[in-house]
């Protein structure tokens, strides 16, 4: 399935044209699962749900990327498309953006402070990333 703003990026090199494989749509849909599943655990801390929610946000994008036919070595790309992928307005793309650069200062700057607003602004964005990205698999 082509993309015309996916066939941009395509052009400009942040994106390739991969065939779809299905055993990789699925294995990144259960990750996704599984993770936002265990993000929902109150009993972890603040920290260990966000990095599980992070991680299965990034998982179901890249799943929705990949059921279109592209494949992405940039993680924040991912989530950039989505609103090409699946359709998500800018009130999911804005918490993801906002968690990607917090998921940032941890890795690369040690700087971990989870403000508890925006860990359930990230379960809920990522909730409707499973949403959409699990009716890809019934298309």
């Amino acid at each position: 399935m082509s993309l015309p703003n996916l066939d941009n990026l395509v052009k400009t090199g942040q994106l390739k044209v991969e065939p779809m494989n299905q055993l990789e749509f699925s294995g990144l849909l259960r990750s996704g699962e599984t993770r936002l599943r265990d993000a929902a655990n109150s009993s972890l801390a603040p920290e260990s749900q966000f990095d599980l929610a992070y991680n299965a946000a990034h998982s179901l994008a890249l799943a929705a990327l990949r059921w279109h036919g592209y494949r992405s070595g940039n993680r924040y790309l991912v989530f950039q498309v989505l609103p090409h992928t699946i359709g998500v307005g800018p009130e999911i793309w804005r918490v993801l953006d906002k968690c990607h650069d917090c998921r940032n200062l941890a890795e690369y700057e040690g700087y971990f402070e989870i403000d508890k607003q925006l860990l359930e602004e990230l379960l809920t964005a990522t909730q409707i990333l499973l949403t959409r990205v699990s009716s890809l698999k019934r298309k």
